[in-house]
């Protein structure tokens, strides 16, 4: 396997783990699934008491550990002969699937927000979520809150 075999390989991996990203299950406040559609959602009034910034952590489902463990492998495989060979294999493999996995986990995390809402019956929730639209301290904001108990905050 030559060097621009290698580019290739490292480049199907990241388009792979990058098309992956795009069906991440989304922590936006404005986006809902397919099962939230023609779900109903209480609606609470309130205003926001604190926004902090958050890191809301990518998923591993596997496929960029998948991935990276078969290009890995491909690229440790055009190295030696013999015992060498399966070595840099198995080598490859591992690191590929590593490094992978790594890839995933980076390309769906998403910078996120924790807003605290006093609702106008007095209660206090923390709801977090994409940080896809701005909120400040003293905000008027609606409170949706599905069957599942999931939230989300919207102006």
């Amino acid at each position: 396997m030559t060097l621009s075999n290698n580019s290739i390989s490292t480049f199907t991996l990241l388009m792979f783990v990058s098309l992956l990203s795009a069906c991440a299950p989304s922590t936006s406040g404005q986006v809902y699934s397919r099962d939230q559609a023609r779900i109903s959602h209480q609606v609470f009034f309130g205003t926001v008491l604190e926004v902090r910034a958050v890191t809301i952590e990518g998923t591993q489902s596997g496929a960029g550990l998948v991935a990276g463990g078969v290009l890995g492998g491909i690229a440790g495989s055009a190295f030696g002969g013999g015992t060498g060979r399966r070595l840099a294999t198995v080598t490859g493999v591992v690191a590929g699937a590593a490094a992978g996995s790594a890839i995933e986990k980076n390309a769906t995390t998403v910078q996120g927000q924790e807003i605290s809402v006093e609702l106008d019956n007095g209660e206090i929730v923390a709801v977090v979520q994409e940080a896809d639209i701005t909120f400040w301290d003293g905000d008027r904001v609606r409170v949706l809150r599905s069957q599942d108990g999931t939230m989300r905050v919207r102006q």
